[in-house]
């Protein structure tokens, strides 16, 4: 979404909701990047939350950008890496496949299990969330990681670690049943939240975009406790 044509403050946020857009005008932004868009169900009605959220845009000359998937899977910016960075890990290939592109990231460590959990966890605190992993023996360590971050354990991200040998999937959420399903298939799960390891990505591109460009910029933090 366009504004007028000119950019003198730059807002960073997970979500393109209300909540973000007010404290971009706040803080004076008229290019708001985002991870996830204006949209989540396609093509909609201009009314409700959807015009509240254009109106205040419009208003305000600010202009929106969404990077979603390919913020997702940059080597520099983007989530999966950061996260992986974050967490004292090393990418060596990709993970999670979608339409032949890998998204997230995996590697070889030699870690406790344990260990991880904890890093995931202060990761997770410093951005809004919580971390927490399935269930495993006090000795386990990890040995071959996948990362998915945000919405990363489905039938899919599973079936793909238990094919490629990872022992430690680490993602933002997922259903209820992966939890269950994991330790039969010799995974540990770590949730990250799902906000919380959305954020690095948008956090670097706002910084790099400031920087390229000369402008200041801003995060606009708004954990929704996922």
């Amino acid at each position: 979404m366009a504004n007028r044509g000119t950019v003198s403050r730059v807002a960073a946020a997970v979500d393109g909701s209300h909540r973000t857009i007010e404290g971009a005008i706040t803080v004076g932004a008229d290019l708001l990047l985002v991870h996830h868009g204006l949209f989540w169900k396609g093509a909609q009605p201009i009314v409700g939350a959807q015009y509240l959220r254009l109106r205040a845009l419009v208003e305000h000359d600010m202009a929106v950008y969404a990077a979603h998937l390919p913020l997702d899977r940059h080597p520099m910016l983007g989530n999966n890496a950061l996260l992986a960075h974050e967490l004292g890990l090393t990418p060596s290939g990709g993970f999670a496949q979608f339409e032949s592109i890998a998204i997230g990231v995996r590697g070889a460590a030699d870690i406790p299990t344990a260990d991880l959990v904890a890093r995931a966890a202060r990761f997770a605190r410093a951005h809004g969330g919580d971390a927490h992993g399935t269930a495993f023996p006090d000795a386990r360590r990890t040995r071959s990681w996948a990362i998915c971050t945000g919405g990363g354990a489905s039938t899919e991200t599973l079936d793909e670690a238990v094919a490629l040998g990872v022992d430690t999937l680490i993602v933002g959420e997922g259903p209820h049943w992966t939890a269950v399903d994991a330790p039969e298939r010799g995974l540990v799960i770590i949730y990250a939240g799902h906000y919380a390891t959305e954020t690095p990505g948008v956090r670097a591109l706002a910084r790099d975009v400031a920087s390229r460009f000369g402008v200041p910029w801003e995060f606009i933090a708004a954990p929704t406790g996922r």
